[in-house]
């Protein structure tokens, strides 16, 4: 068998993530992708790896769940971490990257690398022979998903998932703007748009009355028994739940004090730098859904704002993820046929550096297999394990989307003196140590 070639589906973080990984085993990778031949809504680019949400990795630190899963996966030679580190852009104690720079640098590396061949076809089937990784993401094509949905016998679940707009960074008025990082944490690099109580209550009430773009039909029809996933909430949304809900949210003062009076705003919108040549900034937390138009109304009256020109409106998109508890194991393979492997955010695994995750467990999973080794189960002790093992676990009922977090992680089985911090920071020590163990026993 070691010569044969595994089949990846999907050039995402996930897919880009396991060809890379079995790759650098020895193991020859096809890898399709239907960009550009056919494109998803959310898609800007024909490159891989594109980050259709935010730019933002999420916190760097290791008393983090996120921060200790990208430390788990720089220490296991992930690709996605290599392009993380090497297109970096200031975002304080968060990873954020030049969405572009960070694209070309894995779609670069994916097209040289002499073991893997790229193929532009739509797959619209599982493949009948071989071992194959599908990482299509939550977009999966129609004709794919109700193949999946058929061989699986399974019911499609789906979620809502919005992204926020950028903005020319030129066209921000910094008379009325300020840089700052939350508590002065790193460097000061985001900008910060203050607000009076007054300007909220405007911009509040605009926003709960703005015009929301319309749906697709299909996307009615399952809106009806869908929520919007929490992690991606669009922001007209939060802020029908309650006035105060955007201020304990994305609109939170505390910590970024005015320079101007020395005091915390009412409110504060943060943007965040998108690129290394600070051209471009988005909203943080500001996915959205609202029709164009609205958005360039009701996001005007920001403070900082007024004349901000949008190099890219925000959207909104169905995503799709698998009934992965009744599907799949812990190495990401499908029970029923466990030459077929699944990677990225259709397993239920929420984000960017999670889904890399799920495509590194099903990339040296697949290598192993193709290499007749054993599967390598990851040990839940670390956060790249605990993933795994909470997409595969049959006792989860009510399976939903989960990003990383320091709940599904073993526990330690002794108490720690100082509280929660100094608890996650012996978590992150034992999972960088367990990860250090198996380096060898899993290259």
């Amino acid at each position: 068998m070691q010569n044969n070639a595994v089949t990846v589906v999907g050039a995402g973080l996930a897919g880009c993530e396991a060809a890379y990984q079995i790759a650098k085993r020895g193991v020859k990778v096809t890898l399709y992708e239907m960009k550009p031949t056919k494109m998803t809504p959310a898609h800007h680019s024909e490159k891989f790896a594109e980050l259709v949400c935010s730019n933002s990795l999420r916190s760097n630190q290791t008393f983090n769940a996120i921060g200790l899963l990208k430390e788990e996966l720089r220490r296991m030679d992930s690709l996605i971490m290599q392009a993380a580190l090497a297109t970096e852009v200031p975002a304080g104690a968060a990873l954020a990257v030049d969405r572009e720079k960070f694209s070309d640098y894995i779609t670069k590396a994916i097209r040289t690398n002499e073991n893997i061949t790229v193929i532009e076809e739509e797959i619209t089937s599982i493949p009948n022979e071989g071992i194959i990784v599908i990482a299509t993401g939550p977009l999966t094509s129609d004709a794919l998903s109700d193949h999946l949905a058929e061989v699986l016998a399974s019911n499609k679940l789906h979620f809502f998932d919005a992204a926020a707009p950028i903005v020319d960074a030129s066209t921000i008025d910094m008379n009325k703007a300020y840089l700052a990082s939350r508590y002065g944490k790193g460097e000061a690099c985001y900008i910060n748009c203050p607000m009076t109580k007054e300007e909220y209550d405007i911009f509040y009430q605009a926003l709960i009355t703005a015009k929301e773009a319309p749906l697709k039909e299909f996307d009615r029809e399952q809106q009806k028994e869908l929520t919007v996933f929490e992690g991606c909430m669009p922001v007209e949304v939060m802020a029908k739940r309650g006035y105060e809900t955007l201020l304990f949210g994305p609109l939170k003062p505390v910590g970024l004090p005015d320079p101007k009076t020395g005091r915390d705003p009412f409110a504060v919108v943060q943007l965040r730098q998108e690129n290394l040549g600070c051209t471009m900034y988005n909203l943080v937390g500001f996915q959205t859904h609202l029709t164009f138009e609205e958005q360039r109304r009701v996001f005007r009256l920001i403070p900082g704002l007024e004349e901000a020109a949008f190099l890219r409106y925000g959207v909104m998109h169905r995503n799709t993820f698998l009934d992965s508890p009744r599907l799949l194991s812990a190495d990401y393979s499908l029970r029923s046929r466990p030459e077929v492997f699944f990677a990225g955010q259709m397993t239920g695994v929420e984000g960017y550096v999670e889904s890399a995750a799920s495509g590194f467990v099903a990339g040296v999973n697949a290598a192993r297999r193709v290499l007749e080794k054993e599967p390598f189960f990851f040990s839940s002790q670390s956060a790249v394990g605990a993933l795994a093992h909470y997409v595969s676990n049959t006792a989860v009922t009510d399976f939903q989307p989960m990003n990383v977090n320091f709940g599904i992680i073993d526990e330690l089985g002794y108490r720690v003196k100082g509280g929660k911090h100094f608890k996650n920071v012996a978590l992150a020590e034992r999972a960088c140590a367990y990860i250090d163990s198996i380096s060898d026993e899993i290259k």
